[in-house]
């Protein structure tokens, strides 16, 4: 079998996976709808208790969780290519970070207006988070220049700074009332439980189009995945491509959080099984770990929704479960 068509298989086999979790998911809850009624719903002949619990509150949610989990996986083989370190993730060195912390800010001067669902306010939320993951990129940047940028420094420099947002978003959220300071406590343990068909508009051409583009760069990214020296050889212009793609990762994983809050590990956890799949060309790698990351989250979603039902855990809190586990082991492995 060749490489291409074993790529498309296991492509397919993804697919195929999320569909039927999809299928699955949409049956389980506190309502249950067996599939006969899903697909009278979804043609048209299903009551109305059963189309509002698929429309308006399970199928968006759903899709958060597809379009977060492929974002975050992106984002995460980007910055394992770009500094050479398997270890790294949008929420171990700092953008995930640095994103909440802008977003717990805009809470703290709104009085929590970001969660009472208007449109403005949704909008408002990405370009806010942006804004905090750019920040947190230029400081691990800048600070970790010395006559260009060691991967190494990268890293160390990524994880300092995400200990310095992570106290200051907890010294904001003790100057909460009681009421803001739970919803954001809950938000930034990975929780998407309150999204709607806005919240995957807001996010949707983020991942429409940049994800794409990072296909397109797979060629540069394989270059930087061997090194600078060996990419400037090759004639790629190390830093300035670095700096793009550190931009790309940064939106992608800047633009989750604003959704789905600080939901960690699928960056780190999702490019090493794509890895194991199909190599490390990108041109592969990309789209497998995208793929690989919305089913990842997807099942996450349906697990902390149903385990305690009617009770939810946060899938941010499901997902850590599972990628702390993975994180020691690539510890003791390296």
């Amino acid at each position: 079998m060749t490489t291409v068509k074993k790529n498309w298989l296991i492509a397919t086999g993804l697919v195929v996976a999320i569909l039927a979790t999809l299928i699955i998911s949409l049956n389980l809850g506190v309502i249950r709808i067996s599939p006969m009624e899903i697909l009278n719903t979804f043609t048209g002949n299903g009551d109305g208790q059963n189309e509002m619990v698929l429309f308006h509150f399970r199928l968006p949610r759903m899709v958060i969780a597809i379009l977060i989990g492929a974002a975050m996986a992106v984002s995460g083989s980007i910055l394992q290519s770009v500094t050479q370190n398997d270890l790294a993730d949008p929420g171990i060195i700092g953008i995930n970070a640095g994103a909440g912390f802008s977003v717990i800010l805009y809470l703290f001067f709104f009085q929590g207006n970001a969660f009472e669902g208007t449109d403005l306010s949704v909008f408002l939320m990405p370009i806010a988070s942006l804004v905090g993951s750019i920040v947190a990129a230029v400081l691990i940047y800048a600070i970790s220049w010395k006559n260009g940028v060691s991967p190494m420094r990268l890293v160390l420099v990524g994880i300092g700074i995400n200990s310095a947002f992570a106290a200051l978003i907890i010294i904001f959220q003790l100057k909460m009332d009681p009421k803001d300071f739970t919803r954001a406590t809950v938000w930034l343990s990975g929780n998407i439980s309150g999204t709607d068909w806005v919240y995957v508009l807001t996010l949707l051409p983020w991942v429409l189009v940049l994800i794409p583009l990072v296909i397109m760069k797979a060629g540069t990214l394989n270059t930087l995945h061997f090194g600078d020296e060996v990419a400037a050889g090759l004639g790629a212009a190390v830093e300035r491509e670095r700096r793009i793609l550190l931009l790309i990762a940064v939106a992608l994983a800047g633009a989750s959080v604003s959704v789905g809050g600080g939901i960690a590990f699928i960056g780190l956890v999702v490019p090493h099984l794509a890895r194991k799949l199909v190599g490390s060309m990108h041109g592969a790698l990309i789209p497998i770990a995208a793929l690989m990351g919305a089913l990842l989250l997807l099942v996450a979603d349906t697990v902390g929704r149903n385990i305690l039902a009617p009770s939810e855990i946060p899938v941010g809190l499901v997902v850590s479960a599972v990628g702390g586990i993975y994180f020691v082991y690539l510890l003791m492995k390296s």
